[in-house]
């Protein structure tokens, strides 16, 4: 691939940018990359960074193909400017050369449940502004899925930590290894003293298959392995069952660890997979394997048993089938199940006033205020799996809604006084 300034170069600064336009935070990328090419380095970090607080992660792990290089105007005829490429650039120096100056306090406490896209975010766009945030997080390192769910190998370590970094400059205080819910309950929260909470837990309980044979030794959830598959003894012939961003990951995280043979089972074909292309691209590149039309009917000791599957035309629809009589054996030593995650409702189950949908995501109006005062929500938690940037997006808009609440609270409080 070319270098960033020459895809800079490339770039037409389109006056109507469908690039910026598809981008789901509305990046302002002509302004951007104009700003590149004039070498302001710092200011179009400065302005990525007031946009989108996770801007290096962003231009990692976006599908962009669906987003900014999917829409750009000289892609229909040309090579398409990776504009990722340049704001990775951009955003990782910013991040680097950058030491934020910590705002004055406006004495309002808030608390941000979890670290993941949705709560740095959140807690980022409130420090900004002068409130006293606190992070509880569950586990010993922040980031939640950007820690915990994305290999080292796709999203470098480093950039969490710059982004810690940045939150302490900010005066943010961070308390891991701090479950909010059992004993931590929102009640303890609000008598403490914080006047508002977030809530951005993601999904981490991995959806079953449901078929028997679940509970087998050799059977994971791929959310769980991702955690940490140093712990994990495959061996040299694995099964991903899925075919989501998170199976890619397993199973190419499977062959860096050691797996000879790594099969990515899926029910339907490649076009109806819902990872990217580049991350399907990016597997196939490293020797994994792909059986598609394949369905688990049966986890067992020697494996799995699979039954093929064929696309058929019902009332003028096309629906999934299975094939009579076609379940076989696939023998392998281990099986990652990756079909999806839903909420923890740890929180919920221990705090009277937090709805949950049917589905078992927190209940939320347009602005993330959930069912009880004081307490908001978004992303994962609110929506189910979804994307950083859709993650980041929410949160924005739920910070704003917050810092309202807070200042119209703070008035109504000043006045009872």
């Amino acid at each position: 691939m070319i270098n960033n300034l020459q895809q800079a170069e490339n770039c037409l600064l389109c006056k109507k940018p469908r690039c910026q336009k598809n981008c789901p935070i509305n990046t302002p990328i002509p302004q951007i990359i104009q700003l590149y090419k004039n070498g302001e380095i710092e200011k179009a970090g400065e302005i990525l960074f007031d946009n989108n607080p996770l801007s290096a992660i962003c231009a990692i792990v976006c599908p962009h193909e669906k987003q900014c290089r999917g829409n750009c105007i000289r892609g229909i005829k040309k090579e398409p400017v990776y504009f990722h490429s340049i704001e990775e650039e951009i955003s990782k120096k910013y991040l680097q050369n950058t030491k934020f100056t910590k705002p004055k306090s406006n004495g309002i406490k808030v608390a941000i449940v979890g670290s993941g896209p949705a709560g740095l975010t959140v807690a980022f766009e409130l420090a900004k502004k002068g409130y006293d945030v606190t992070i509880f997080e569950k586990n010993e390192k922040i980031g939640g899925v950007l820690t915990y769910g994305i290999p080292d190998f796709r999203l470098p370590a480093e950039l969490i930590d710059l982004l810690v970094q940045r939150l302490l400059d900010l005066g943010v205080k961070i308390k891991i290894n701090s479950i909010v819910g059992p004993v931590i309950t929102l009640n303890k929260l609000f008598k403490d003293g914080y006047k508002s909470i977030f809530i951005g837990t993601g999904v981490w309980n991995p959806k079953r298959l449901d078929i028997k044979g679940e509970t087998f030794g050799h059977s994971h959830y791929a959310i769980d392995y991702l955690k940490s598959p140093q712990y994990y003894s495959l061996g040299k012939k694995v099964v991903v069952i899925g075919a989501g961003n998170v199976a890619m990951d397993a199973a190419r995280t499977a062959k860096k660890h050691g797996s000879e043979e790594v099969y990515v089972i899926y029910r339907r074909d490649f076009e109806d997979m819902t990872a990217t292309k580049h991350e399907i691209h990016e597997a196939q590149q490293e020797g994994i394997l792909f059986k598609t039309f394949e369905a688990p009917v049966e986890i067992v000791d020697e494996g799995i048993i699979l039954a093929r599957t064929e696309k058929i035309e019902v009332d003028g629809k096309i629906t999934l089938a299975t094939v009579p009589n076609s379940e076989y054996l696939f023998e392998c030593d281990s099986i990652l199940i990756a079909v999806s995650q839903v909420p923890r409702n740890t929180i919920v189950v221990n705090n009277k006033g937090v709805d949950i949908t049917k589905r078992g995501h927190i209940e939320t109006d347009e602005k993330g205020l959930t069912t009880r005062e004081g307490v908001f929500a978004c992303g994962d938690v609110v929506l189910g799996a979804s994307t950083v940037i859709q993650a980041v997006n929410a949160a924005k808009i739920v910070s704003n809604s917050m810092d309202e609440y807070l200042q119209n609270l703070s008035e109504k409080e000043e006045i009872v006084v």
